[in-house]
């Protein structure tokens, strides 16, 4: 133990150790930088460096140039809208945004928006396109942490259509090439034949006349009711579901009804009286309003195309109960009375005599009812429907312009416009057949007296129930001298 403690350090080893201790030091220093400066190369030979940080995409979007609609189409100016915020220590001084070959930015313009925080920075720019590329560069380095929005205007997109990301690069402060992450998606839509149209009425100059007109612009805009029909034709279909549904089941709701209101019993017909005077006494509006709110509040929730279905029929019972109690009792009593003496029991006199006269009868109210019940079915938009209203109020809140509406009640016309037009038609003839102007049998069709044999009897055929409802509808020619042509 006296022989080690005694025992000092060889003066060789300690020089040893403190040229290995300084060996290690300038190679880990070598190591450290060297790393610090080390470079990587991308797929696309773009050199990054490792201590540029990195640009953060933050949004890509593109305006609408659809008149009247939100859709982007493609091969058609439109502003494309880019935002990124720079995380790089030495800031950014170039960048290049690209799209798909079809795309162009040629002959578009660049708005440069530069944010520090709340902060607005000027920094001049130029700008150079390329087919589907833009480059903007910088006059100074963008600094890190602020926020950039590119927004290039009058640029196309693909025509064919699709989803696209827009890519690029940029050069940081210190000329280093990056790239840029995708942005999100952005829809494309492909260019429809509307759109065509509406591309050849802006290079119309009747057009621009047109529309210079403040009045003509607002409301009969060419552009937008061209492209206002398309967009509104499925809340069309839909309302004419509703009323081609609703309607039937209406009518024979208010042939029930109309007879509960003859009924020899007073206490049905007072049950008539109330469901027809409750319904005929309050507005329909107000009828959606107690089905579409009052129903759920009671725990009954159904789909709102039913519910509307449901109301407009019950509305519209109670109008045609009272046309077809009208239309029976204003057929003749002596009718009812040859009927009984022929031994015809009532189900048989209604069937075969009473209505088959009461719907040739009530055929044009009936038809006017129709018109305004489908009409009526634009009040349905007010709780949500997408019927034809809903869609053209959605329309004219989004354009701005009250043409939507003027294509809305060009979709109604089509419909109305025919039926009061057939509405004029019976009740011509109606007025010509009261009138004894009806058409008569041709005299060469006509037999002579003596050419006249009375049918036999097993030779009388008995008309079908689809005859008799029809029979007011067709000419009749004398067959036994007018004794049985009732029918």
């Amino acid at each position: 133990m006296q022989e080690l403690a005694s025992r000092k350090p060889h003066p060789g080893g300690l020089v040893a150790g403190a040229l290995a201790l300084a060996l290690a030091l300038v190679l880990g220093g070598c190591g450290s930088a060297t790393s610090s400066s080390s470079t990587r190369l991308d797929s696309s030979g773009i050199t990054t460096a490792a201590d540029a940080g990195e640009v953060v995409v933050k949004s890509a979007t593109a305006r609408p140039n659809e008149d009247g609609g939100s859709s982007v189409f493609g091969g058609q100016e439109t502003r494309l809208t880019w935002e990124g915020t720079v995380n790089v220590d030495s800031g950014i001084t170039e960048v290049t945004l690209a799209l798909p070959d079809d795309a162009t930015f040629d002959g578009s313009t660049t708005r440069v928006t530069v944010l520090d925080g709340l902060k607005r920075v000027n920094i001049d720019s130029t700008t150079s396109t390329n087919g589907n590329t833009i480059t903007i560069k910088f006059a100074e380095a963008i600094p890190s942490g602020s926020l950039l929005r590119l927004e290039v205007t009058n640029m196309k997109f693909p025509t064919k259509g699709g989803s696209y990301s827009v890519t690029g690069t940029y050069v940081t402060g210190t000329g280093e090439k990056a790239e840029l992450d995708a942005s999100p998606k952005i829809t494309i839509t492909e260019l429809t034949t509307t759109q065509a149209i509406v591309n050849w009425l802006d290079g119309q100059a009747w057009v621009a006349a047109w529309n210079s007109v403040p009045f003509l612009n607002m409301f009969f805009k060419p552009q937008l009711l061209v492209t206002s029909f398309p967009s509104l034709f499925s809340g069309w279909i839909l309302c004419l579901i509703i009323i081609l549904v609703a309607f039937p089941f209406g009518i024979l709701l208010g042939l029930v009804f109309a007879f509960m209101r003859i009924s020899k019993h007073r206490w049905v017909r007072a049950i008539a009286a109330i469901y027809v005077n409750l319904l005929r006494g309050t507005p329909l509006f107000l009828q959606i309003y107690i089905a579409f709110f009052g129903l759920p509040m009671v725990g009954i929730n159904m789909d709102n195309n039913i519910l509307g279905i449901i109301v407009v029929a019950i509305n519209s019972s109670a109008y045609q109960a009272e046309i077809y109690r009208a239309g029976i009792q204003s057929i003749p009593k002596g009718q009812y009375e040859a009927a009984t003496s022929l031994g015809m029991t009532y189900r048989q006199t209604m069937t075969s005599i009473i209505l088959p006269q009461t719907v040739r009868r009530v055929l044009p109210t009936v038809t006017s009812d129709f018109i305004t019940s489908y009409k009526d079915t634009s009040l349905l938009s007010s709780v949500g429907v997408m019927e034809l209203m809903m869609f053209s109020k959605n329309l004219t809140t989004v354009s701005g312009n009250i043409t939507p509406y003027i294509a809305a009640a060009i979709y109604y016309l089509i419909v109305t416009l025919p039926l009061i037009k057939v509405v004029g038609i019976i009740e011509h003839r109606l007025s010509a057949d009261e009138n004894g102007e009806g058409p008569r049998p041709k005299d060469d069709d006509m037999e002579t007296e003596d050419e006249f044999e009375a049918p036999a009897a097993d030779e009388k055929a008995k008309p079908s129930a689809f005859q008799a409802l029809t029979a007011p509808f067709r000419a009749h020619t004398l067959s036994d001298g007018g004794v049985e042509d009732a029918i």
